[in-house]
């Protein structure tokens, strides 16, 4: 099992998984990184630390994980609560009704805490039990505004979510939680993707009599920043789950509003 004197191991996993995700980082960066999930103020403090360090981890036996997991360790920041059948994105505030013994232990972690926890959307709904393996790796951080239990013992929740996150290891125990890396968004203010964002903006106008997202009309003209109106939009379309995590997984600000545009022609149709 991984620690701190695993640092620059764990740096370069960092890079590898978030790779795949158009998260590009530097090895200086993924290094600050890492130091911050293990609560170290910076590297050269972390460093300083693995350095005064004069006795060796005692050996342990080992454990095999497949390259393309990210690592289980016994430290992680936020508890996790898996979604069945709906992917969360930034700027929705949704109630959930969760029932599940881990994801309470979840939530009551959260709420001991600062509130704060990852929603990741599972692979296949009818798993009750979810390990790492069955949800995507990439979720949204959101924080519960309020909880309330109800007399079958189910939770109530009402959660705002705030930002996508890349889940940068694991950790099992009583609930699942995870150490997450931030997702940049890239060619947020590039031409194509204002011209993009208004393309979105004149298709809601075109469909206003038709039902389409009539809601979001008004709302939509103050937000000014491509990224987001991609997100308000992909949040009121129906559309399969594979599709509404692709448009979570878009860094890229200019894929992400293509692909709500073709979304929003699926819907249309469907409506």
């Amino acid at each position: 099992m991984r620690d701190f004197r695993d640092a620059k191991a764990m740096a370069q996993t960092l890079r590898e998984v978030l790779k795949p995700k158009s998260v590009s980082l530097t090895h200086s960066e993924s290094l600050e990184l890492v130091a911050k999930l293990l609560g170290f103020h910076d590297w050269n403090e972390l460093s300083a630390k693995i350095q005064s360090e004069c006795q060796p981890p005692i050996a342990k036996p080992a454990t095999i994980i497949p390259a393309s997991a990210p690592a289980l360790v016994a430290r992680a920041d936020l508890p996790v609560v898996p979604m069945r059948d709906i992917v969360l994105l930034p700027q929705m505030i949704v109630p959930l009704f969760v029932g599940r013994d881990a994801t309470i232990r979840a939530l009551e972690r959260a709420m001991a805490e600062d509130r704060r926890i990852l929603a990741v959307t599972q692979r296949r709904a009818e798993d009750d039990l979810p390990t790492p393996s069955a949800l995507y790796g990439v979720g949204t951080i959101a924080s519960v505004i309020d909880l309330v239990k109800l007399g079958d013992g189910t939770l109530k929740v009402l959660a705002k979510c705030l930002k996508r996150a890349a889940i940068v290891q694991w950790a099992e125990g009583p609930f699942l939680a995870a150490a997450v890396g931030p997702i940049e968004e890239t060619r947020g203010n590039d031409e194509e993707a204002l011209a993009l964002a208004r393309a979105v903006r004149a298709k809601l106008m075109a469909h206003r009599k038709g039902g389409i997202l009539s809601s979001l009309q008004d709302h939509l003209w103050d937000i000014e920043q491509p990224g987001l109106v991609a997100d308000a939009v992909a949040s009121h379309l129906r559309g399969e789950i594979e599709q509404k995590q692709e448009i979570l997984e878009a860094a890229d600000v200019i894929t992400r509003l293509q692909k709500v545009l073709a979304l929003m022609q699926t819907d249309q149709q469907a409506a």
